[in-house]
């Protein structure tokens, strides 16, 4: 089993998503060991002394101005966690759990929050054991950390609350943690605080959702691509030349995908064909390198936020490499909210595209040949129309999800937690959008490739006739009489999400950009 092995000096999206998604073994290293040891050697001499320390030796939040003695730091710490496990809604996705613990535990062995190294590898234990913690919905306002879910995470480590066992059923997180011979954390000074304090879910979606967004988008421009052949268009309009008096990066890249794919094709630039001769295509088709292209650019500004983020030690208050403890507002969530919901806008504006060149496909006064609806005997078949209906019905639920959650704040803890940046519920909404999307592709494709099949005595691209192959064995059906659409479209979807469609095509043309 693959490991990752945490330092002082913080993590890459691929350990996240190792670690989130494929189970990878963590393990401490010896200098987040030591690191943990000196950081915490400055706590019990600050917790020592009778000048209060917020977080050491302070209440938190609007309950900071008390100071409180000795014997209650204990019980303190305790009742942090269990008063901020307040979640209520669904349990969120195991991935996104095992991704937030992941990273609370690399900002805890970066050696600035004062944590005992004996809690950092009860997280690492409960991580490679494969517990995960019940983490609701809602509870998250982006700021002071993703406060409720860090706290379910905290809650577990305690031996308390609900946990889900290797075998996914759910069960007391203290049956759990004996069965694996875990035990239970007693929380000391600073420690409950420093488990709760940082932007690790919000961070967590994002790093996974642009792993995901990376697939979609060599997708959308697979699909793009097919789309302009079943339409007749042109490919000239990718020609490297064009895109590069106008440099945008992912546009380039964009227009170099949808050209590889194109490679080789007896489909492509038949104008002539149209009783009404054709001078250009339509924006959706000649346009979707600048579409797609933007929105890789608007990826590449998420991952610069992402590397900075993983790179970073969120906590309040924090150890600092001279012995101060210092309290900061790093834990405010704005840079991963803003990214989170530009993702949302972008990745919205692609499933739009796409479904105009689905409805173009499927309209026989706009797609230059082709039955309507692409049906086998329109009027007795019906073909696609009520598959673009559900396109439809996602991009319109696209565009709602683009609204931004960051531009939100609502105020809480008595007003001392006066602004806070949603980005919890910006990355919420965005892996809905990631998810709507696959399916947006997913109709496109599947009009597609209908529609080259259906252009008799023309050859479409040696990577089209791929993708098309490549859907069909997997179980995808081709042009025909009205059927059950719901199973295919759900096989195309699955065919797209799981990475099969790039695979196919990239057999063809090399890796894509």
């Amino acid at each position: 089993m693959h490991t990752v092995v945490v330092g002082t000096s913080g993590t890459t999206a691929q350990d996240v998503i190792a670690v989130a998604r494929g189970n990878a073994r963590v393990e401490l290293s010896p200098e987040a060991l030591t690191a943990l040891a000196k950081a915490r050697e400055i706590v019990d001499a600050l917790a020592a002394k009778p000048e209060p320390v917020y977080g050491v030796s302070t209440g938190f939040g609007a309950l900071a101005t008390r100071h409180i003695s000795p014997e209650l730091r204990a019980r303190l710490q305790r009742n942090i966690v269990r008063s901020h496990a307040a979640g209520m809604g669904a349990p969120v996705e195991r991935e996104v759990v095992r991704a937030l613990m992941f990273l609370r535990l690399k900002t805890v062995c970066s050696g600035r929050t004062g944590v005992r190294p004996q809690v950092a590898q009860a997280m690492a234990d409960v991580l490679n054991a494969g517990i995960t913690p019940v983490v609701h919905e809602y509870g998250s306002l982006g700021c002071s950390g993703d406060l409720a879910p860090l706290s379910h995470c905290a809650l577990t480590l305690m031996g308390e609350g609900d946990a889900e066992g290797p075998d996914g059923r759910v069960r007391p997180a203290g049956e759990l943690l004996a069965e694996h011979g875990i035990d239970p954390v007693e929380l000391r000074e600073k420690e409950g605080l420093a488990l709760l304090n940082g932007t690790d879910g919000m961070l967590g979606m994002l790093i996974m959702a642009l792993a995901d967004l990376d697939r979609l988008y060599k997708s959308a421009d697979i699909t793009a691509a097919l789309s302009l052949e079943a339409l007749l268009g042109t490919e000239k309009v990718l020609a490297p030349e064009l895109h590069a008096i106008r440099p945008h990066p992912g546009q380039g890249a964009a227009a170099a995908n949808m050209l590889a794919v194109l490679q080789g094709s007896g489909l492509t630039g038949h104008f002539q064909q149209d009783e009404a001769p054709r001078v250009q295509d339509a924006y959706s088709v000649r346009c979707a390198p600048q579409v797609a292209g933007a929105g890789r650019d608007t990826m590449a500004h998420a991952r610069l936020v992402a590397e900075r983020e993983l790179a970073s030690a969120v906590d309040n208050p924090v150890v600092l490499p001279d012995g101060r403890v210092e309290s900061n507002g790093n834990f405010h969530g704005a840079p991963v909210a803003y990214v989170l919901d530009f993702l949302a806008i972008a990745a919205a504006d692609l499933g739009s595209i796409a479904e105009r060149r689905t409805d173009r496909l499927l309209d026989k006064n706009r797609s230059h040949g082709l039955p309507p609806f692409l049906a086998d005997d329109a009027g007795v078949d019906s073909g696609l129309m009520i598959a673009q209906y559900t396109q439809a019905a996602l991009v319109s639920e696209m565009k709602r999800l683009a609204v931004p959650a960051s531009a939100d704040s609502i105020p809480s803890s008595a007003m001392q937690e006066d602004h806070v940046s949603m980005g919890w519920s910006a990355a919420r909404k965005l892996r809905t959008a990631v998810g709507n999307l696959g399916r947006i592709i997913a109709v496109e494709l599947y009009a597609a490739t209908r529609a080259i099949e259906l252009r008799e005595g023309l050859t479409p691209a040696p990577a089209s006739r791929a993708a098309v192959e490549a859907l069909r064995a997997a179980g995808v059906q081709g042009p025909g009489p009205d059927r059950f659409l719901a199973p295919d479209l759900e096989a195309a979807d699955a065919f797209v999400r799981e990475g099969k469609l790039v695979e196919a095509v990239e057999k063809v043309t090399g890796p894509l950009a």
